[in-house]
């Protein structure tokens, strides 16, 4: 697998991460095993988890597969905290203490001294902003982290974060922002994609096959076995079955039938390869759907068919995104 470089970091990672968002969940830790090889034998490298991923089972099941199922060294291992919302003084938010419990629990949870890439799962607006970049400082020159990144920030508040990193510690900036982004999804392209871009940010789209519904599964109704058919992740789906969804899935199908490949490979190309992107998280459902992610390694999207996907899926620039 192609490796990319992290935003204007040395830090170099396969362009597609392996999510675990169902890992200790819907997906057991067999399952979880299989893919984490799979993903590995491939040639893939960046493993993305989170704290409050099934309430830290997750995080458990990834570090019980490194050292038996695949090396430590053979992965960047990104994890991230803010979001974990529990009882006590330290129970969760973006404040020093709250940042740095959470990122010991994590070390001990992934059974590992550091992680690769440590990442400020949102925005906590009721903490001053120095005091939660002064935690990622802190986690750095500990050695607890060796590399610091965002999820979920406005473009403001990206570009804010960034450059007043960057003026307290250079030699440490955000290197990396995680935002939901597809074809059925291009908000970030209002603002936040030009400002990652200013400060050599690179973005790692999450949910980059659009919650699943770029698959075409629920082209003619919800499988029993889908997510969307799921009490847990229903609504989640749900948000984009709408009718412009389904026209740019209509495209997406097409273009595929017409490559000899699969909805799902153009859906991923496509992302993949947009200005900025260093690697969409995949969190696939299971074994098959990330074996199908990983043929998308195979796929390089003619132009005409990009433009023809850029078009139908093209969301409204208004003032002053347009200028």
């Amino acid at each position: 697998m192609e490796l990319r470089a992290l935003g204007g970091s040395g830090l170099r990672v396969s362009r597609m991460g392996l999510g675990t968002l169902t890992w200790g969940g819907e997906t057991g830790s067999e399952e979880a095993a299989d893919k984490l090889t799979a993903f590995v034998e491939a040639g893939g490298t960046l493993v993305d988890t989170a704290d409050v991923y099934n309430d830290g089972a997750a995080e458990e099941i990834l570090g019980s597969l490194l050292g038996d199922h695949v090396s430590r060294d053979s992965i960047v291992l990104a994890t991230k905290a803010a979001a974990r919302r529990a009882g006590g003084p330290f129970g969760g938010g973006a404040s020093r203490g709250a940042l740095l419990a959470a990122l010991d629990a994590s070390l001990r949870r992934l059974g590992t001294e550091h992680v690769d890439l440590w990442q400020l799962h949102a925005w906590d607006s009721g903490v001053p902003l120095e005091e939660t970049l002064g935690a990622l400082d802190a986690a750095v020159s500990s050695g607890r982290a060796r590399y610091v990144g965002v999820c979920n920030y406005a473009g403001w508040q990206l570009a804010t974060a960034a450059e007043r990193r960057r003026a307290a510690n250079p030699a440490s900036p955000i290197v990396s922002a995680q935002m939901e982004y597809s074809l059925l999804e291009r908000g970030v392209e209002r603002e936040l994609v030009a400002a990652a871009e200013h400060h050599a940010i690179g973005l790692l789209p999450w949910a980059p096959l659009g919650r699943g519904v770029l698959t075409g599964k629920y082209r003619s109704g919800t499988p029993a076995d889908s997510r969307g058919a799921s009490a847990r992740y229903a609504a989640y789906v749900e948000h984009h079955r709408t009718e412009r969804a389904a026209r740019i899935v209509q495209a997406v199908t097409t273009a595929a039938d017409g490559l000899g490949t699969s909805p799902l490979a153009v859906a991923l190309a496509w992302v993949r390869d947009r200005p900025g992107v260093t690697a969409p998280i995949v969190g696939a459902r299971d074994t098959g759907q990330l074996n199908g992610a990983l043929r998308a390694e195979e796929i390089v999207l003619p132009a005409e068919i990009r433009s023809a996907l850029d078009d139908i899926s093209a969301i409204e620039l208004g003032y002053p995104e347009q200028h």
